[in-house]
């Protein structure tokens, strides 16, 4: 994808066309408020579009000539991101609709001509003519058959020499699909194809939020977390028609779609690494509990007991973290509603999470008594550290974590205030 996503400010989202009659094809008609409804618009074709003068036209006649010849009723739309090369006033005079998109950002763009789309179903395709917008036949018979979302893939249908560069044919878009169906068991193998069609009731139901580049991943992530019908299809990337650089910042904007996946998966950005520390440290200090322990030359006291507590305590707070993120998304609609997680907050409302800490708290304390109770017999005066740590240690942990439990099921209930 070729998109930037720091791109000019300009004015805010209006609307303007160039009324084109085409046979049986509608090309940036734009009806009024009252006619938007009888329109009967198959399919909108939508382009982003940030300084694409030398490819706009090229791809807009591609797209005109898609749809008369397939005989669909469409329209071309063309999501401006404060072009200042032309670009504008080329897709008028073409007879595309212009979106004029205030909001910075490929995404922005995107959805901004998604909104504005008038056709049942929505194809879109960078404006850099590295795709064929005259060859839509096997994503408008997917659309047609059923399908929510429609993906090209670029590793099945073909990367002509030049059109991608090495890091991104090899390392980028393998990892970062292969992240994504880890992540959310997405059955997509290319997340990063630019080329891809959806439903316009499903582009609503999926309440995309990302103005980035991130934008492509979020789509993917959306649709298979609501259990969309997704499908993929053989396409061709050819080398951009420009002459300048490409918008996309390779090693940026792969980050971005890695810092957004890893977001929207709460699991494995904190609950699984915290429940692994948990584990780790608990079996840690169990073994440690009774006394030193050698491996080799190396022995393991007092001073590994101590940091197996670090870890737990360190992990479940990831733990908490992964609850913290799941409810506040879903509440924000950020993510679609976990029926397992609604059944585990029944169970655990605030007065289970009370009891569950106030009893490691008088755990913690008790054993702290104990520890001042050794010293005493000791008349205050110095321990043995590898004997009244075994003690103290497993304390301290325990009266934190009852804290920490204490302090979380409010925190929770408060999250959950505004849904329920």
């Amino acid at each position: 994808m070729s998109r930037e996503s720091e791109a000019p400010e300009v004015g805010a989202g209006v609307t303007e066309h160039l009324p084109l009659d085409m046979g049986n094809v509608l090309v940036g008609d734009v009806a009024s408020d009252d006619e938007a409804g009888d329109a009967d618009l198959e399919l909108t074709i939508l382009m982003p579009c940030l300084n694409e003068s030398e490819t706009l036209e090229t791809c807009i006649r591609k797209a005109q000539t898609f749809l008369r010849e397939h005989r669909i009723r469409g329209e071309v739309v063309v999501g401006d991101n404060g072009s200042q090369d032309g670009s504008q006033e080329i897709a008028r005079r073409c007879g595309a609709r212009v979106i004029h998109v205030q909001d910075r950002g490929y995404g922005a763009a995107l959805i901004h001509g998604s909104t504005a789309a008038r056709g049942k179903y929505i194809i879109m395709g960078d404006s850099d003519d590295s795709y064929d917008f005259s060859r839509l036949s096997p994503f408008v018979e997917k659309l047609r058959a059923g399908c929510d979302l429609v993906m090209g893939n670029r590793l099945m249908g073909g990367i002509k020499p030049g059109a991608m560069p090495w890091k991104n044919r090899w390392i980028g878009t393998p990892a970062l699909s292969a992240i994504g169906r880890l992540f959310f068991r997405c059955p997509v193998r290319d997340f990063n194809c630019g080329l891809r069609g959806y439903t316009a009731s499903a582009f609503r139901e999926m309440d995309l939020r990302t103005t980035g580049m991130e934008f492509a991943s979020e789509m993917i992530v959306k649709a298979t977390l609501l259990r969309m019908k997704i499908a993929e299809v053989p396409t061709t990337l050819s080398p951009d028609g420009r002459s300048r650089p490409p918008h996309l910042r390779p090693w940026r904007d792969g980050w971005r779609h890695l810092r957004f996946m890893l977001l929207y998966s709460p699991r494995w950005l904190f609950l699984y690494p915290g429940l692994l520390l948990v584990l780790t440290g608990l079996l840690t200090g169990i073994w440690l509990l009774p006394g030193s322990r050698a491996i080799g030359s190396i022995t393991l006291d007092i001073h590994t007991l101590f940091f197996s507590a670090i870890g737990v305590l360190v992990g479940f707070q990831g733990i908490l973290f992964a609850l913290f993120s799941k409810t506040f998304a879903i509440s924000e609609g950020l993510l679609p509603p976990d029926d397992r997680l609604e059944q585990a907050f029944q169970l655990l409302h605030l007065e289970v999470w009370l009891v569950l800490g106030t009893v490691l708290v008088a755990l913690g304390l008790g054993g702290s008594f104990a520890g001042v109770v050794l010293w005493g017999r000791h008349g205050f005066g110095a321990l043995i550290p590898a004997h009244v740590m075994r003690v103290i240690i497993p304390s301290g942990l325990s009266l934190a974590l009852g804290c920490q439990i204490i302090l979380s099921g409010f925190f929770l209930s408060l999250l959950r205030m505004g849904r329920r």
